[in-house]
């Protein structure tokens, strides 16, 4: 089992999947604890990888290769490595409390749980894929369950949320489609495989041409300002456990992508592109902030802020520097644990109030006093106070930008004041002020809630307290690629 360690991972959810559709659909607990098991299971065997993981080696490490379809050189071949290596424990842990977070789902939980599973499979291929056609086959996997569990299971407008997600996150594939295709021909011998094309040197203007045609399927799926109008329709849209898994998991395959491909492969087109990709970030983080100021909806609140953090790991990527790289890699798994979180909240309290609407609440931190002091703590979280984890990594990112572009660096200081002001502003109009007569009767949270909250909540002392726990497992495979991208670590 050890020596196919990253593939039990990958396909244990695939295995509970397979189960979930030979249990009789009236048999909705037994379907229930077999996702559960199944996600539990994938969590068990990466920690054990954890345990075999060697901090000190920055290469891949318990990699598997076997030859798939000989005629065009494809392979199965997955690695992890310190990129990698944060990206699986966040999927890994996230779809296990968003699994649990999914007991409230009501009506054709096999359906559900079978398309959740195999989504799961998709996003963790996806992270582990060291092949270009197994890695696009694993990303493109994700897109069908995630379009099928917001059009089905979604709010009044899944539909159109579904499609709109559909549309633009298949428009960047078919992109990046294209550079995979541009790569594979041009290499010689013909091949996807990472560490051999890696090898390859291309010419700058054939950099430039596959570096945008990868930077839009990634952008999208980020999403990078103006790339973005997607995700505040399916975020408030799809229901609460899949607005978790989309805001902590999916969006990081988008950054996960420049880390792993386009850095490497390209490094010549990385460098020139890096002026345009700064501007970008700024725009996310700046614009990012200021649209989720404006919102009332709770919901899209969070989804809008997600573009202004977002922002912040591109921030990093463009800076091409140790403490960019180190902030963004850790700004992705910070984000999916505290928004996440977020996003778990604000289903907990729709649950009860069956509304989204800000200025509809007030005064519930009275009535829901737990409730209270888990949002204020996530919150803090999120507008990055010092001692937990959003502050550590929005620092580095900060420092690593001012070394690059001081001018740039300071601006994006002001998607901090910003995030302070939004989030200071949605705990006021929903939990101070005077009790709203309407909500007296509201329940706290469950035990249930706190088990999908609790182990969030660990995390972002226990990284922002010692950020080395997780640190040192990233910083040899990140000053490996910028020693290949040509810059001095």
């Amino acid at each position: 089992m050890e020596s196919h360690l990253l593939s039990w991972i990958i396909f244990t959810p695939l295995i509970g999947a397979v189960l979930v559709l030979l249990v009789p659909r009236a048999s909705t607990s037994f379907i229930k604890w077999i996702a559960t098991v199944a996600t539990l299971m994938a969590l068990g065997f990466t920690a054990a990888a954890c345990l075999k993981f060697d901090p000190a080696n920055p290469g891949f490490q318990m990699v598997e290769n076997a030859v798939w379809i000989p005629q065009f050189n494809v392979h199965y071949f997955v690695g992890m490595d310190g990129v990698s290596f944060p990206m699986v424990i966040l999927t890994s842990l996230i779809s296990v409390l968003a699994c649990i977070g999914s007991f409230g789902i009501r009506e054709r939980e096999k359906e559900y749980y079978f398309l959740y599973l195999v989504l799961e499979v998709g996003i963790l291929g996806t992270f582990l894929a060291l092949d270009l056609f197994l890695f696009y086959v694993f990303w493109e996997i994700v897109l069908v369950p995630m379009y099928f569990l917001i059009g089905i299971w979604g709010g009044p407008a899944r539909e159109y949320a579904a499609i709109k997600f559909f549309l633009y996150t298949l428009a960047g594939s078919l992109f990046m489609l294209l550079g995979i295709l541009a790569v594979y021909f041009t290499s010689e011998p013909h091949t996807f495989d990472l560490i051999k094309l890696t090898s390859s040197k291309f010419g700058l203007g054939f950099q430039k041409i596959v570096f945008l045609a990868f930077f839009l399927g990634f952008a999208i799926k980020v999403p990078i300002f103006p790339f973005h109008t997607w995700l505040p329709d399916a975020h408030v849209e799809a229901p609460t456990p899949i607005s978790v898994i989309l805001a902590g998991l999916l969006l990081k395959m988008g950054t996960y992508g420049f880390f792993r491909f386009s850095y490497p492969l390209f490094p010549e087109a990385a460098h020139w592109f890096r002026p345009y990709m700064l501007i970008l970030a700024l725009i996310g983080i700046i614009y990012g902030g200021f649209v989720a100021l404006a919102q009332i909806d709770f919901k899209k609140m969070v989804a809008y802020s997600s573009v202004s953090h977002m922002g912040f790991v591109l921030l990093g990527l463009a800076a091409m520097n140790t403490n960019g790289f180190n902030g963004a890699l850790l700004q992705m798994f910070n984000h999916g644990t505290i928004t996440g979180g977020l996003f778990l909240l604000v289903g907990v309290l729709y649950d009860r109030a069956h509304t989204r609407d800000l200025n509809g609440f007030g005064g519930i931190g009275v009535r829901m006093p737990v409730y209270a002091g888990i949002l204020t703590y996530f919150s803090m979280a999120s507008l990055g106070l010092p001692g937990l984890s959003g502050f550590i990594s929005e620092f580095m990112v900060l420092l690593g930008g001012f070394q690059y572009q001081k001018l740039f660096a300071a601006l994006a200081c002001v998607g901090i004041i910003l995030s302070a002001t939004y989030l200071l502003y949605m705990i006021q109009r929903v939990l101070l002020g005077e009790l709203n007569p309407k909500w007296e009767t509201l329940p706290d949270v469950n035990l249930r809630e706190v088990v999908t909250l609790a182990p969030l909540g660990v995390i972002i002392l226990l990284v922002g307290i010692y950020p080395r726990i997780i640190l040192h497992y990233m910083e040899p495979t990140l000053k490996a690629l910028l020693a290949a991208v040509g810059v001095a670590a």
